[in-house]
């Protein structure tokens, strides 16, 4: 997840100041830079240049060098910290806007190994039956290892209708695995909606982009207009969904709580350091609400789940998320590069970070394949002699209040997903249990 600000920071003063520290040092000798640590260190950088400017076997070019440096630097931090080069930096800016041309996953680096967090809905990856957790190993004929993650997208992105081979390897999997996919233009679609049977309303939300909050907010009128009346309940789906903007996953939760906290972010510097609050007006009714996670439920997906998880709006069901609790920040540099850094990391309401560990779902529901089980011979009641006949409605004539079954023949969609039934079920179930209580009162 990242932030963007528009300043431009002047690295170039710093190597500046560095190149002309060794000019100086070649008459002077810099005797003021080598009474303190951090400038010993800049000399030896400078020394580090000059003989490879000088010595090296063939001559390589300033800006190489000192994008190498820049690069050797924010290696030594943590994954999501990066250069980004003109080239990179313009395919940065196209991903929040919600197009680009490519195969359609979303990548990291875990334990320095290129890692899947997620495939996008309906893309190549996704219909090659790519998953989270894969492991890239190769793109192409060039190893994943050492590569950046800027460096890796660079590879596999391209123009639509080109071919690109990767190779994964996946748990399940006794030797790496090539799969082949043909790059299209990604169109992320951020939120997809629809109404599920009895007024229960589904609502899929991809990735979190400019306006992924005003479109979940159309989305879920659309809904209500489809319903002809307020929801029964919502089930969001923030299965696979990567992350992205701060201020719109704050937004998405704001839409379902009245007041609190939602989020918080910690960092070194004033600027990092952010509160995000619920807002009474235009939240949504107080329905009943489920939300879906599963290992590919990152950053901005994890902030929405925690908010409602801690707030007790939702019941969270799935699997454990990714576990990605840092705020990245881009900056623009001189030349149309870009710096993404990290520079805070934000706590759930309750003040737990998910960092490395993930947001634990309040019901644990992994994916299956459902198959129907006819039932088998039996002899019941009514198949005994003799059997006594009652008059009036029996068992077998429901009555009109009764709560029916999840229609997993009828809805292929929910035919096919077992957490999204679950998920259901559980939402007829809780309304069903709120009518006994009303009763029992």
């Amino acid at each position: 997840m990242f932030m963007t600000k528009g300043k431009r920071i002047g690295v170039f003063l710093l190597l500046t100041l560095v190149l002309g520290c060794w000019v100086a040092n070649l008459f002077v000798g810099c005797s003021e830079a080598k009474t303190g640590t951090p400038y010993e260190e800049l000399e030896q950088f400078t020394d580090v240049l000059t003989i490879i400017q000088k010595s090296y076997v063939e001559e390589v070019s300033m800006d190489k060098l000192i994008e190498g440096a820049i690069n050797g630097m924010l290696g030594v931090l943590d994954p999501h910290s990066s250069y980004l080069s003109p080239d990179m930096f313009r395919e940065m800016q196209i991903d929040t806007s919600g197009e680009f041309g490519g195969l359609g996953i979303e990548i990291t680096l875990k334990e320095g190994v290129l890692t899947i967090v997620s495939p996008i809905e309906d893309t190549p990856a996704d219909r090659m039956g790519l998953a989270a957790g894969d492991m890239i190993v190769k793109i192409g004929d060039r190893l994943t290892k050492d590569l950046s993650i800027m460096e890796a997208v660079k590879l596999m992105r391209g123009a639509s209708g080109t071919q690109v081979t990767i190779t994964i390897m996946r748990e399940a999997f006794d030797k790496p695995r090539e799969i082949t996919l043909t790059r299209e233009i990604i169109k992320v679609k951020s939120v997809k909606s629809r109404l599920l049977d009895d007024g229960f309303g589904y609502v899929r939300l991809a990735q979190f982009q400019e306006r992924s909050g005003k479109d979940l907010k159309a989305a879920l009128k659309t809904l209500r207009a489809e319903n002809k009346g307020e929801l029964r309940g919502l089930i969001l789906d923030l299965r696979n969904n990567p992350g992205g903007l701060l201020e719109q996953a704050a937004d998405v939760a704001d839409l379902f709580l009245r007041q609190g906290l939602i989020v918080y972010t910690e960092g070194r510097i004033e600027d990092s350091r952010m509160r995000f609050e619920a807002h009474r007006m235009g939240t949504e009714a107080d329905y009943p609400m489920v939300v879906l996670i599963n290992g590919g439920s990152a950053s901005a997906s994890e902030i929405v789940a925690g908010a409602l998880q801690d707030n007790r709006r939702a019941v969270i069901l799935g699997t454990q998320s990714f576990g990605k609790g840092s705020v990245q920040t881009v900056i623009s540099l001189e030349n149309e590069a870009g710096l993404r850094l990290t520079t805070a990391r934000y706590y759930t309401p309750s003040g737990s970070s998910i960092q490395a560990k993930g947001i634990t779902p309040d019901i644990v529901v992994r994916p299956m394949a459902l198959t129907e089980v006819q039932d088998g011979f039996s002899v019941r009641e009514k198949d005994l002699d003799n059997h006594f006949e009652i008059e009036g409605k029996t068992q077998g004539e429901p009555e009109n209040k009764q709560i029916p079954a999840s229609p997993v023949s009828s809805d292929k969609i929910i035919e096919k997903d077992y957490q999204l039934l679950r998920a259901l079920d559980l939402l007829k179930g809780w309304e069903l249990l709120k009518g006994l209580n009303k009763t029992a009162a």
